[in-house]
């Protein structure tokens, strides 16, 4: 079936899967979505669910082979083409290498981009705007082709594991978000790209000794805290004649990092650069055809700079004249509209609360849509406010029904017309409906949220604030076993992270029992208890959150033993019978807990923990807790390794001897520091697995089993 080409440019897909964070392949005009099903592309309307095909199987199917299975897919600006990213492989956490597929919608034709490069090896490939070249990575260089001759030009020659071009080492990735490092620009003769220079940064050594006779390494350029960045720059390379062009950045490029970066007009960059110590802020205009580069919005803070997961914090508005930006410069995150000069600033959002972050623009209305929850910050809303100056009221507007109170998540299409809802709170499961922006009325009655609500009736939950001895207060929840008896007393486990990457308490569904237990905790008779402490992400104002700078394994271990303290309070919690339990920055958690706090906590489990903070990252480490250089005493004090005397309990630790992300090094300097002081603990290695634990057959099952004996071994369940 060939598709006519006004269909295809009507239902152009605004940009791929693969480049953006959504969960929708909208279409341009804000009002359908393209998905691939049965074997073709489809354009669905959610207002009838009417489908569509764009592209059926045959024109998917090369020849004499089967058809493509896209796990993303783009259109070219003109319809005419769609590029089809497929056969993926993983690259540290995503699966972000794979092969591509170019299908011309004019003759019917397709075939493999990079053809002649290795299997699996091309990332974030990319047409050009006028649809006429494409442009992707391969093996650390960056390679633009012809789309129609399939000549191919090699725009970088210098890429190795160390150095590397269009996208980025491992710590960019895993704390900056960064994957995709290279943007065409808007005229197509030009691709401005990131080149990190790894050389200078260590390797650490895994090592496969299961695979075969002899041990294999594993390198992964990694620099652990105290170690110097990875330097950055920002390379233009013209397409045509290969030329690069290095913009001149001010500041050291081994002291400093570029998180974001993309083009503002044809002629010209911005780039976000931050300090090492990520404390302070620029955006800077690059001129991409002299390289010059001039600094026109800063802001510093006493402790970090949050970098957003956005790819383009910056949203330009009125024309390209003004830009939204989200800042806590006041204390709270709050939207600013900043003039395209840096020279006018206004404060949007106005008041004592923290916004989420932006969902979408309605440039035409003047409106931009956002995350909040003013008065729950275990809960999140959408909400919208003008930006025009011409709103009579300061107070944003909440677009979410009143009545349905828990968590909302918001997919808004690129026009702001339309978006996919979803809702849940501890006992509502997850409901989804499209609604119709602005009014955020569901297209459909019987498809709504609120005509298919419904309770868990199993679920029993309970959101509490506890308020510490310190007069903070901190969010909690507690569930009940089931067949819940007042008369008799239980035991409790507390599930931990505690650090600015993550929330226990969010009031969703499904996050009130454990994941690893091989069971029913509370059929069993477990009580189930979670609290977050000052330093996690909650929308509570940049103080609660900054409260833990240089006081990873201090301020927040305090919070949640003082909190647990509250729990323990509870008539029908048995004092003798007490759990914690943690992954990664969790299992660090754990492990201090049980040290500091061993008259609370008689059980815990721990999974692959930082044990001692100067092995991990640089990214993470020396924004949260400083340099060590100039405080080690903060990094040697607050690690578990210098705590383990005080373990008195019943203690598991597991770990990965492949973790990438959280080195096995961990798992030995604890146990060397736990025998040197005569502690008993129990330990599991899972050779070559992961940080997630989920390689190999059986994995998961034998260490759900593990840890549910360990528990009910050592922390037995039901009421007595």
């Amino acid at each position: 079936m060939m598709i006519k080409k006004h269909l295809v440019i009507l239902f152009l897909v605004f940009f791929s899967l693969f480049a953006q964070s959504q969960e929708i392949n909208w279409t341009t005009d804000g009002l359908a979505y393209t998905k691939f099903k049965d074997g073709n592309i489809v354009r669905i309307d959610p207002k009838t669910n009417a489908e569509t095909i764009l592209i059926n199987r045959e024109q998917l199917t090369p020849a004499g082979m089967n058809v493509l299975i896209p796990e993303s897919f783009a259109f070219s600006q003109n319809g005419k083409q769609v590029l089809i990213f497929t056969h993926s492989a993983k690259v540290w956490r995503k699966n972000t290498r794979g092969d591509y597929w170019l299908l011309n919608l004019t003759n019917n034709q397709l075939h493999q981009v990079g053809k002649d490069r290795p299997a699996q090896s091309l990332m974030f490939a990319k047409l050009s705007p006028d649809g006429k070249k494409v442009a992707y990575v391969s093996e650390h260089n960056l390679f633009v082709e012809d789309a129609s001759s399939g000549i191919v030009k090699k725009l970088t020659t210098d890429g190795t594991r160390k150095i590397i071009n269009g996208t980025f080492d491992w710590v960019y990735e895993e704390e900056f978000v960064c994957r995709d490092g290279f943007r065409w620009s808007p005229d197509g003769s030009k691709i401005a790209f990131w080149h990190i220079d790894a050389g200078k940064i260590r390797d650490y050594y895994m090592l496969n000794t299961t695979d075969s006779p002899y041990s294999r390494i594993i390198p992964v350029e990694y620099p652990k805290a105290g170690e110097s960045p990875s330097p950055a720059k920002i390379g233009v390379v013209n397409v045509f004649s290969g030329q690069i062009r290095w913009m001149n950045i001010e500041g050291d490029p081994g002291e400093h990092y570029l998180t974001r970066m993309d083009w503002v007009s044809p002629g010209e960059l911005i780039v976000q650069q931050l300090n090492r110590k990520q404390q302070e802020c620029r955006l800077i205009y690059c001129n991409a055809n002299d390289g010059s580069a001039r600094t026109f919005w800063a802001e510093s803070d006493p402790a970090w700079i949050e970098v957003p997961d956005d790819i383009s914090p910056w949203k330009f508005i009125n024309k390209g004249q003004d830009f939204l930006w989200v800042s806590e410069k006041d204390g709270w995150r709050h939207i600013y509209k900043i003039s395209r000069d840096g020279k006018n600033v206004s404060l949007i959002t106005k008041g004592n609360y923290d916004i989420g972050e932006i969902k979408a623009i309605d440039d035409q209305n003047s409106y931009v849509y956002f995350t909040a929850s003013p008065k729950n910050a275990t809960q999140l809303y959408l909400y919208r406010i003008k930006y025009d100056g011409k709103n009579n009221k300061d107070d944003a507007e909440l677009l979410c029904d009143k009545k349905l109170e828990g968590t909302h998540v918001y997919d808004i299409s690129p026009t702001a017309k339309m978006a996919y809802h979803t809702f849940s709170n501890h006992n509502t499961p997850k409901l989804t409906e499209w609604v119709s922006l602005p009014d955020d009325n569901p297209v459909s009655k019987s498809r709504s949220i609120v005509s298919n609500l419904r309770t868990d009736k199993n679920i029993n939950v309970e959101y509490i604030q506890l308020k510490t001895e310190d007069n903070i207060l901190l969010d909690a929840w507690i569930r009940k076993p089931d067949h819940f008896d007042p008369a008799k007393k239980y035991p409790v486990v507390m599930y931990v992270y505690g650090e600015p990457a993550k929330l226990v308490t969010d009031d969703e569904y499904g996050e009130h029992d454990s994941f690893l237990y091989d069971g029913d905790m509370s059929a069993d008779g477990y009580v189930q208890v979670a609290i977050d402490n000052r330093g996690t992400p909650a929308l509570k104002g940049a103080g609660w959150r900054r409260a833990i700078y240089r006081k990873i394994g201090d301020v927040n271990i305090r919070d949640m033993a003082n909190g647990f303290k509250k729990i323990l309070e509870l008539p029908y919690i048995d004092k003798s019978r007490t759990a914690v339990w943690g992954w990664s920055g969790g299992a660090a958690s754990t492990l201090n807990l049980m040290f500091m706090y061993p008259e609370l906590f008689k059980t815990g489990i721990a999974i692959a923990a930082i044990t001692n903070t100067l092995n991990y990252d640089n990214v993470y480490q020396e924004r949260y807790m400083g340099l060590p250089q100039e405080n080690m005493d903060d990094y040697l004090k607050n690690s578990p390794v210098s705590r383990v005397q005080g373990l008195a309990g019943n203690l598991l630790y597991i770990h990965g001897t492949g973790d990438d992300n959280v080195h096995y090094d961990n798992a030995e300097q604890l146990i060397n520091a736990l025998v040197a002081n005569g502690k008993q603990f129990q330990f599991m290695a899972y050779p070559n697995r992961t940080h997630s634990l989920k390689e190999g057959r059986g994995t998961w099952e034998h260490l759900s089993k593990l840890y549910s004996n360990f528990l009910r071994q050592y922390c037995p369940p039901g009421g007595r």
